[in-house]
């Protein structure tokens, strides 16, 4: 099984490599990834990023793609991970912390007092740190 470390370091290469998508849907006509859609193809699917077989509920169905990110314990565990690196809280849904909101909006939102959302880079940047962070903690 892969550790939330290894789960996030993939994830920042699939983005690096099929792009970000902060659009609609977890998935663009471009083959782009949702940072939670990259995280969740890590943490269960992950292939080369050039053979990535994308759920078809990423491209169409929001709903359903809520769903099967939050079934993954190893996707879910890598957001935590991500929004804990994150300078704002998560907001609440039904009284329960919103990871994937959060880290989905991160990616995709102009933060106050900032010109404009993060650029892919960051992005990626700031998920190897968190999986940096995670390797630290383990190691001692």
């Amino acid at each position: 099984m892969r550790s939330t470390s290894r789960v996030l370091q993939l994830a920042a290469h699939l983005i690096s490599h099929r792009g970000l998508n902060t659009g609609e849907q977890f998935v663009n006509a471009r083959g782009a990834l949702d940072i939670c859609a990259a995280i969740y193809m890590a943490a269960e699917k992950y292939t080369l990023p050039e053979r990535l077989d994308v759920p078809t509920e990423f491209r169409t169905d929001e709903c359903a793609s809520l769903a099967l990110i939050e079934s993954s314990d190893r996707a879910m565990a890598a957001i935590r991970a991500i929004s804990a690196a994150l300078d704002t809280e998560p907001c609440e849904t039904n009284g329960v912390p919103d990871y994937i909101e959060h880290v989905s909006n991160w990616a995709a939102t102009r933060a106050p007092f900032a010109s404009a959302p993060p650029t892919t880079s960051e992005v990626i940047g700031r998920i190897l740190r968190a999986a940096d962070t995670l390797n630290h903690q383990t190691a001692a």
